[in-house]
């Protein structure tokens, strides 16, 4: 819990920094294992998952005949198999695609909660359709994430709903791109990973200087989510001179002095209320 409150916290200050709105909810997979244990139930009792010594699977087998279990990715099913890997220990499924609703803790594990099939854990799809639906609905409007997540996560999301709620859970699904750094792929393998505190203070080899939160916020709403956002010391100063360019602009706006007499309508009020809009957005 220590771990959880630590990097909580932190996620809100860099939010503060911002100049960013918090979630109203925040809802933890641990406060919700009533909920995912009662989703896997239901899943279970509409004959879309099976039990094997305590771990409990989503069947993918008898869900595809009924359902397009790649709607969300048009991915081949047949590609999806010859893809997946064999993973030791997992002999018990039925089918390779098949993912686990609830699993079996070992002794050693230290996650462990009480249920119908095992002293156990969810699985990692199950937390995100249990806490939507509580708060969202069976079916809600958008759902965000990176791409990365859509041809397993997402999909499997999409799966476990529709066979619990007969329904989609999004009717939408926004995917935001990769994240690089002077056009590699930020990781931490790489070396090339920064926290947001390190691009204000500058402190990472890769940045010749810190940048305020605002101009950094300023670059990233210049991209498409759907498009790559590639971080260089040359992207950030011009980003930070086109913020700094703004902010002068809106400055100046108290000091126009409209003519008399013009044949244009200029709503001082207005233009000023459009421009700060535009930087909440």
């Amino acid at each position: 819990m220590e771990i959880v409150q630590k990097y909580t916290i932190g996620f809100h200050d860099v939010l503060r920094l911002f100049n960013t709105l918090p979630p109203s909810i925040e809802p933890t997979a641990t406060g919700h294992i009533i909920e995912q244990i009662e989703m896997v139930k239901q899943i279970i009792a509409n004959g879309y998952a099976y039990e094997v010594n305590g771990t409990v699977y989503f069947d993918v087998e008898k869900y595809t005949k009924e359902h397009n279990y790649t709607i969300l990715t048009n991915r081949n099913l047949e590609e999806l198999l010859n893809n997946t890997r064999e993973l030791g220990g997992q002999d018990e499924k039925r089918g390779r695609l098949d993912f686990a609703l609830w699993i079996k803790a070992k002794p050693e594990h230290i996650m462990r909660w009480p249920s119908p099939w095992s002293v156990g854990f969810p699985g990692w799809h199950i937390e995100c359709s249990a806490m939507s639906r509580k708060y969202l609905g069976d079916q809600f409007d958008i759902h965000g994430g990176g791409m990365d997540l859509a041809a397993t996560h997402h999909t499997n999301e999409i799966a476990q709903s529709q066979a619990c709620n007969h329904t989609t859970p999004a009717k939408y699904w926004m995917h935001t791109n990769m994240l690089t750094v002077n056009g590699a792929r930020m990781s931490k393998s790489a070396g090339n990973g920064f926290l947001p505190r390190e691009l204000f203070t500058g402190d990472h080899p890769l940045l010749k200087k810190g940048y305020s939160p605002m101009a950094v916020r300023f670059f990233m709403l210049q991209a498409h989510y759907r498009s790559t956002l590639d971080f260089s010391n040359e992207a950030l100063d011009a980003a930070e001179k086109g913020y700094r360019r703004l902010m002068n602009a809106i400055a100046l706006l108290d000091k126009i002095v409209p003519a008399k007499q013009s044949n244009i309508d200029i709503n001082l009020e207005e233009l000023r209320t459009r421009c700060y809009a535009a930087m909440d957005d």
